[in-house]
């Protein structure tokens, strides 16, 4: 059975940070802070010495692990949860070891590799009894929830076109590039793009095709610099999306509805304020939503699911349902045609109720 998070007036879940990169230090170490009502930060796992003594002397962590000894960090009971920062070709083995310890997990995304590595990381959560929770921050924010909100209440007519960009310049060496970990722009920046857009149709693609471009920059000699795609959705519906590694900083979509548009630019930053606007019978109105920490709603999110012992959502089959969509993409611009998926039922899309500032 999962071990419970310790007894007493105050219960707080007792997390391991497992995985010492960017968005680790940036964002989900900080996020803590924030998160003090039920979230504790009592363990730090890296394979890099040097950073773990230094964020240990930072966060005032006294124990830490390297990946070596991360089952000693599991049989410690010292933890009761563990986030998951590491490359994407790693999430699967320390998933599935947290999970079967009892462990519960707060995975980032992509979940996985593939859809086999995702059903053997759900099932490893189900064998021990462990919650899993896939890490898409904007399922609790503000901002792209009342934009969801807005597409549902019918305010743009019904929803027809879908279309974004996600993209940014990545630094020769990032990991990012290394096609072995789950590199490249489809897993680390498309996945958004994917999933707004199944969020905001509320509905899973039929069918996918994409392109690789990418220019004789030698960073992208592992991974392509860009991808394009189109997803073709029930009832005649289109998204499309290009992300890049070799592209300016871009972050925005568009939903065209049969009534009006609605347009979010920046749309997926976590830095900077995201904004929306709504243009319906020749009128525009423009909404601002400051920059918040969009990592400490989740680690609350998920200490109240623990605590409560609730299925946590964005769940481990959400995670799947982006990385079968990543991997036909992948099939459809090796072989240069359409890939179709077979549909899936999704117990729960995000909306409003989901909201934590």
């Amino acid at each position: 059975m999962a071990k419970a998070a310790r007894s007493g007036s105050k219960k707080k879940v007792r997390y391991a940070v497992v995985g010492l990169g960017f968005i680790s230090q940036i964002a989900m170490l900080p996020a803590f802070a924030h998160a003090r009502e039920n979230s504790e930060l009592t363990a730090l796992v890296s394979g890099d010495p040097k950073k773990l003594a230094t964020l240990a002397r930072k966060y005032k962590i006294k124990n830490t692990y390297s990946y070596e000894r991360f089952a000693d960090c599991l049989k410690s009971g010292e933890i009761d949860a563990v986030y998951i920062g590491l490359p994407t070709n790693m999430h699967r083995a320390y998933s599935g070891a947290a999970a079967r310890a009892g462990i519960h997990v707060l995975c980032e995304k992509s979940m996985a590799f593939d859809e086999v590595e995702c059903e053997a990381m759900i099932a490893d959560a189900e064998d021990g009894h462990a919650k899993l929770m896939i890490g898409y921050r904007l399922h609790l924010d503000h901002g792209n929830l009342q934009a969801i909100d807005v597409v549902n209440s019918g305010k743009i007519g019904e929803p027809r076109i879908f279309t974004s960009v996600f993209s940014q310049q990545v630094k020769p060496g990032n990991s990012r590039l290394k096609r072995d970990v789950g590199g490249g722009a489809l897993y680390d920046m498309g996945v958004y793009c994917i999933n707004a857009a199944r969020y905001l149709f509320r509905a899973e693609p039929l069918e996918v095709f994409a392109w690789n471009s990418s220019s004789n920059d030698k960073r992208f000699t592992e991974v392509p610099e860009m991808t394009s795609a189109v997803l073709k959705f029930p009832d005649e519906r289109i998204a499309s999306f290009t992300s890049s590694f070799g592209a300016a900083a871009r972050s925005v979509f568009e939903v065209i509805g049969t009534k009006g548009v609605l347009r979010m630019d920046p749309a997926y930053e976590m830095a900077e304020a995201i904004k929306f606007e709504i243009t319906t019978g020749g009128r525009t109105i423009r909404k601002t939503f400051k920059k918040s920490d969009q990592f400490a709603p989740e680690l609350v999110y998920f200490s109240n699911c623990i605590l409560n012992n609730k299925e946590p959502q964005p769940s481990g089959r959400e995670g799947l349902a982006d990385v079968r969509i990543i991997r036909a993409l992948i099939e459809s611009a090796e072989t240069n045609r359409p890939v179709s998926i077979p549909q899936v039922s999704v117990k729960r899309r995000p909306d409003a109720s989901q909201e934590i500032s």
